[in-house]
């Protein structure tokens, strides 16, 4: 699997960023996004199959990013924030296609 990202981000004219084990603090951001899922989430379930943990799973996804405002986006939801933010830079997006 590694290989195969490697091999991607090259191709893509992508980089990486290697996170030390044991050093959350290089990103913060899924550490936060992971405490909030475990402790919001994952703390109160108990699921009997794998498919009743996607199904449970994909219904908190689906608030988190359709129904909850977060602080960090200027209390909007981060559906309603990627649209605004597409519509903002729409022209800049449309010369990097072009």
């Amino acid at each position: 699997m590694a290989h195969a990202l490697v091999d991607w981000c090259r191709f893509n004219g992508a980089g990486s960023l290697f996170i030390d084990p044991g050093s959350p603090w290089q990103n913060g951001w899924i550490e936060s996004f992971n405490a909030r899922l475990r402790d919001e989430f994952l703390n109160g379930q108990q699921f009997d199959s794998l498919f009743e943990a996607k199904v449970l799973l994909g219904d908190w996804r689906h608030e988190y990013n359709h129904d909850r405002t977060h602080s960090a986006l200027r209390r909007q939801t981060p559906v309603k924030f990627a649209e605004a933010w597409k519509f903002k830079n729409q022209q800049r997006l449309a010369g990097q296609v072009a």
